[in-house]
């Protein structure tokens, strides 16, 4: 989704309370001042606290490579995470001058170079080559008013095995001290573990606070703190949905996808029992991911769709920020059935033939829906970590829709695994959606090629 698409009128009641919400809460000390905010992590009153202009500030947030920051701010959010400075679409100036705009904060990316793409922390050069590099970045943007704190690499940790990482974080942590003494420090990283916050204690300690990333699992995120000895400040940068690697799979191995309307529970229980309910060390967190990517599929952790309506996750994130639900609700997905059969059913089709679809889906009653059927080949991608991913080929003609909330499915010729999807899209910009995995197998009569 490009970031920089105009927001069409249907959003402006939710625009301008959201413009008034954020004028209220965010500590923008003047709006004509060019110079930085002053950011400080404080311990007060047996808790931490982030200040920001020497007033309190909890971090409202969510991950936001080209997501619309408008409509973020509208929700109800102060602030956003990048991976890095530049993100190929918008230069980090233009990131922080949109944001200073839109009232939000900055957590800025520091992308560092990772030891699973095969770069050597023990290579003296190189990593002085990127600390030199990383410092030109910092020296650019550090005096931005909208810049809050200083993402020092994304999970660095995940299939690492060099310690000598944290050394570089730490370096770079240090001259950003030397340089910017008005913003914190902090690494992402993915997962807890008493042995990785052994390492950082040793290898990172100037870092200001640790950022922890996690899904399913974060709902165990505070015993994994105890165990892990960390007692100090911290913010989640990256949680949501259930992970592809944390779920359910079929028979053939397709990781199952929850529907938007399960992933919209899920977010609002975990909120509540990993983040809202830590008062003590937890300076807030960003929620993954408010905008769209393909990772597994192309509905998997955005929380918009790739037509760029809203999901039901965006509903329940205004509500969490703001205690207040937004004019017009997301539809809801009741169910979603394919030769009557869910996606963890296995279901198996034969080649060219005929297949009934069903999806149940309850909407405001204001509101009209028009559903959208589409057909994928499953995807073969094994990246990890967020890695960049090809989506997989649509194949059209397979869907008729008989109906408001039914369809008939002709079944691939070639035998393999797919994937039915389905979208019901509402006259407010809203959306539900799911998916189901099928997998394909060649009839009596049938010509397919062998998996």
């Amino acid at each position: 989704m490009d970031s920089r698409k105009i927001v069409s009128l249907k959003f402006l009641p939710v625009l301008l309370f959201g413009a008034m919400f954020a004028g209220t809460c965010l500590a923008h000390a003047d709006s004509k001042s060019a110079g930085p905010a002053k950011v400080e992590v404080r311990k007060t009153d047996s808790r931490w606290q982030l200040y920001v202009n020497r007033q309190p500030f909890y971090i409202k947030g969510a991950g936001l490579e080209f997501g619309d920051q408008e409509r973020l701010a509208a929700a109800g959010g102060n602030s956003f995470r990048t991976w890095r400075t530049d993100n190929g679409r918008e230069t980090g100036q233009q990131i922080l001058d949109r944001a200073r705009k839109n009232g939000l904060y900055v957590t800025m990316g520091l992308d560092l170079s990772r030891e699973r793409h095969g770069f050597d922390y023990s290579d003296t050069k190189a990593v002085a080559k990127q600390l030199a590099n990383i410092k030109a970045q910092v020296l650019k943007f550090k005096d931005h008013p909208a810049l809050l704190m200083w993402d020092i690499g994304n999970e660095l940790n995940l299939n690492s095995k060099n310690p000598k990482v944290w050394d570089a974080v730490n370096d770079i942590s240090k001259m950003i001290h030397q340089v910017d003494p008005n913003h914190p420090t902090t690494t992402s990283l993915a997962g807890i573990s008493k042995g990785l916050i052994d390492q950082i204690k040793v290898h990172a300690p100037d870092l200001d606070l640790l950022c922890v990333q996690s899904y399913a699992d974060i709902v165990n995120l505070p015993r994994q703190l105890r165990d892990s000895g960390w007692d100090g400040p911290y913010a989640v940068t990256e949680w949501g949905a259930t992970g592809h690697w944390e779920c359910g799979k079929t028979g053939w191995g397709a990781p199952i996808e929850e529907n938007s309307s399960i992933k919209a529970d899920a977010y609002r229980k975990r909120y509540e029992t990993a983040i809202a309910s830590d008062t003590k060390n937890c300076l807030g967190s960003y929620v993954f991911l408010w905008g769209q990517k393909q990772e597994r599929t192309p509905t998997w952790y955005g929380m918009f769709l790739p037509s760029d309506e809203a999901t039901e996750t965006v509903d329940v994130m205004q509500y969490l920020w703001t205690g207040v639900w937004p004019e017009f609700r997301s539809p809801q997905l009741k169910g979603f059935w394919l030769d009557e059969k869910t996606a963890g059913q296995n279901v198996r089709l034969t080649a060219g033939q005929g297949y009934a679809a069903k999806v149940l889906v309850q909407s405001p009653a204001d509101a009209t829906l028009t559903y959208v059927w589409e057909v994928m080949e499953e995807s073969s991608a094994q990246s990890v970590g967020g890695d960049s991913e090809v989506q997989p080929r649509r194949l059209p003609g397979l869907v008729s829709s008989k109906s408001s909330g039914s369809a008939q499915l002709k079944a691939p010729e070639k035998t393999g695994a797919y994937r039915l999807f389905v979208y019901a899209l509402d006259s407010h910009g809203k959306a539900a959606y799911a998916n189901i995995p099928f997998f394909v197998d060649a009839g009596t009569s049938s010509v397919a090629a062998k998996p």
